[in-house]
């Protein structure tokens, strides 16, 4: 049922390419992660730093101004075009001077979205477990990056849906790493943390790098460490992606 927020999310995104000027690195697209209120958000659309939000507990999408909620769609039961006329509506609320248009240039790992797909809302409890790995991610970044002297943005990239942050490295000249949680995908069937190094656009190789206490190594297809996020606290995620700092570091 995550598949309900993937695709939920992705109306968020192409608000991003509506309204945002285009950036080369796709970055108008990504969105925030509020772990206060349990919200996905995008950039601010207008002057008035309004932004439009994905509420997990209660599977809704909102309009938010100055931290209050304007105008909100219950999710359950709606058809995308239901939600996409909802969001061009919205548009000419907003004062918005392009329309909104759903048309992403990303493919997603999904049948493609038509117009009489309906939104089923996932269980309380499934729905509160996929708000707590969010919350667990963010957290863990959060302290990883301001313990680890690390500079960046932490942001959800809609069509991978991992949360991630990318860094140069202080007196590591021309490295840079990657680190934050993704979605369950071919490495792992359930969510997990990763980071990786890089050599200018070559992934850094990992063979010969001292065993982590917790997560592990890997060299194949993807050159970095990775552990699965179920039953990890918060410190032992900042544990694991600071151990593996330290040896990008070396």
């Amino acid at each position: 049922m995550s598949s309900q927020i993937h695709i939920a999310a992705q109306y968020l995104a192409a608000a991003g390419i509506s309204f945002l000027p285009k950036k080369d690195d796709d970055s108008h697209t990504n969105l925030g992660f509020n772990s206060e209120k349990g919200y996905l958000e995008t950039w601010p659309l207008n002057d008035q730093g309004c932004k439009i939000t994905f509420d997990y507990l209660n599977f809704a999408l909102h309009w938010v101004a100055n931290s209050t909620v304007r105008l909100s769609i219950l999710l359950d039961g709606k058809t995308h075009q239901e939600v996409v006329s909802w969001m061009e509506s919205l548009a000419t609320t907003l004062g918005l001077k392009n329309p909104f248009v759903y048309k992403l240039h990303y493919d997603l790992p999904y049948d493609p979205i038509t117009n009489d797909f309906v939104f089923r809302k996932p269980s309380d409890d499934v729905l509160q477990e996929l708000l707590e790995q969010r919350i667990l991610a963010q957290h863990v970044l959060e302290k990883t990056i301001s313990s680890s002297s690390l500079t960046s943005d932490i942001r959800i990239w809609p069509h991978h849906f991992d949360i991630g942050a990318f860094s140069s490295l202080k007196n590591k000249e021309g490295v840079a790493i990657g680190l934050g949680m993704a979605i369950p995908d071919t490495i792992h069937n359930d969510y997990y943390f990763y980071i990786s190094g890089y050599k200018g656009h070559d992934g850094i190789d990992t063979t010969g790098f001292n065993k982590l206490t917790l997560g592990s190594w890997s060299n194949e297809g993807f050159k970095g460490a990775t552990l699965p996020i179920k039953g990890v606290t918060e410190e032992q995620g900042v544990t694991f992606f600071k151990e593996a700092l330290a040896i990008f570091k070396n």
